[in-house]
């Protein structure tokens, strides 16, 4: 990650000679920062925008020993953003005052005149510590709307209990688990679920993108590096098995690892230690490991792509997750869960489906599985104009291209109501019509739509 990736560091000081030698120190070191020169102007700066780390004098103007002024920044401050790190500076810093800090929310403090590598260590630190609990604060809010109503893990049809019934009895242990499915069946949101409900609960969920990870940068990014390791390397760096000590390590799109990277996470999770490139000092790895892809993993297996060893390792609990079309049950539940939660979102109350939306969730093939069925409700309760949805606010594609995706996965009534409502929107339900295409007669249409419960407001004959 590069340090322009980061918020800026907010320095508060009395004296500008030390804000402009911060400034020109941070600034080398590619990070952006703002300087004030009193606790009031850092409160204003804070709630104009926020900061990735704060480092504060603790004596200001009202005198010059006792860290007051500094105290009471520090609790304004915790006040503002409970999540900011705060790195606190003394030219007149004892023990018992940086103790003090530390009690008050403080992460780490340092004395002036500072050493350099030191307070570079310190803040890249702090930084990415405080980076990783922005994005899994970011998570549980994106999810929090979702959480309410459980929509992604309504459960009625047979296939999504069943997933439930494992997931509940495997998140409270610490074994590995794989996630498998299509892409957009949820792997994501249930690798959350499982972390939500295990022992770490209350610790740091850590996501990592294994296919955005370059071969040369793994190391780096998973086990972390200290300063001079590499030509780059201009401080240490806190890797992904570090940020997510004690809690949850979330790797997806597993498979697009390299055979090199894949041994080298084999041997953390086999000695459960690793080391920091450039650094011979072994550290203990406290991670539960959450992995999840779309790839069969026995067919990369066979095909030389993937470790078999590994996989053993992963796999511990497999969950394959099914696509929506194999639980066609749950579709207007978590639809009407997502409308109600989108509309809550976007201030629009009391938003509910016509009988042709209905129909078009249905009859829709849903190959981007639960991603997709969200974002399409997302979009329509952003562009409907009124209260009741309709099937042109979906903006789904349906028809008869859609049906050779979908009838390998449907019981014989489903694929026939599906024929039928095609052949309706097809001839503008037009009865004598629709039969003809379906070589029944018009009395035989009739029959099956009241045995189906499907009706037409349009006169029979166009």
């Amino acid at each position: 990650m590069s340090e322009a990736h980061y918020l800026p560091i907010l320095i508060a000081d009395d004296q500008k000679d030390v804000i402009d030698t911060l400034k020109l120190l941070l600034k080398s070191e590619g990070f952006a920062c703002q300087g004030v020169q009193s606790p009031d102007a850092a409160i204003d700066l804070a709630k104009k925008q926020p900061f990735g780390v704060a480092i504060i004098d603790l004596n200001y103007t009202r005198d010059t020993t006792s860290g007051a002024e500094g105290m009471d920044l520090l609790a304004k401050l915790r006040a503002l953003d409970a999540d900011l790190p705060v790195v606190v500076m003394t030219a007149w810093g004892t023990v018992d005052l940086a103790v003090q800090a530390m009690r008050l929310g403080a992460n780490d403090f340092v004395e002036k005149p500072w050493d350099n590598y030191r307070l570079m260590t310190i803040l890249r630190a702090q930084l990415q510590l405080g980076d990783a609990k922005r994005k899994s604060k970011k998570l549980e809010r994106e999810n929090e709307l979702l959480k309410t109503v459980d929509a992604d893990f309504i459960g009625k049809s047979p296939a999504m209990r069943q997933i439930l019934e494992i997931v509940l009895r495997v998140a409270p242990s610490e074994a590995n688990v794989l996630l498998t499915g299509e892409n957009g069946t949820g792997k994501s949101m249930m690798a959350q679920f499982i972390h939500a409900r295990s022992g770490r609960s209350n610790k740091t969920f850590v996501k990592v993108n294994m296919g955005a990870i370059p071969e040369s940068l793994f190391e780096s990014e998973m086990f972390g590096h200290v300063k001079g390791a590499f030509t780059d390397a201009k401080g240490d760096r806190v890797g992904r098995f570090e940020l997510a000590e004690t809690g949850s390590l979330f790797l997806d799109e597993i498979a697009n690892m390299s055979l090199s990277q894949q041994a080298k996470l084999l041997r953390v999770m086999e000695e459960r230690e690793y080391e920091k490139v450039g650094s011979s000092r072994t550290q203990k790895a406290d991670v539960r490991l959450i992995t999840a892809t779309n790839a069969e993993l026995d067919r990369a297996v066979s095909g030389g792509q993937f470790r078999q060893d590994l996989l053993f390792r992963l796999n511990t609990v497999e969950i394959r997750l099914p696509p929506l079309r194999d639980r066609r049950e749950d579709i207007i539940p978590m639809a009407e869960s997502y409308l109600q939660a989108h509309g809550k979102r976007y201030q629009k109350l009391g938003l509910s489906f016509e009988q042709s939306a209905i129909d078009a969730l249905m009859r829709y093939g849903w190959p981007g599985n639960v991603r997709e069925l969200n974002h399409v409700l997302e979009r329509a309760v952003l562009l409907c104009p009124e209260r009741h949805i309709k099937a042109t606010d979906l903006q789904l594609q349906v028809g008869p291209v859609a049906a050779p995706k979908v009838l390998d996965h449907m019981t014989l009534e489903d694929a026939e109501q599906l024929l039928i409502r095609q052949a309706l929107d097809r001839y503008q339900s037009n009865i004598m019509q629709a039969a003809e295409h379906l070589g029944l007669s018009r009395s035989a249409l009739y029959r099956r739509l009241e045995k189906f419960g499907m009706s037409t407001s349009e006169p029979e004959n166009g």
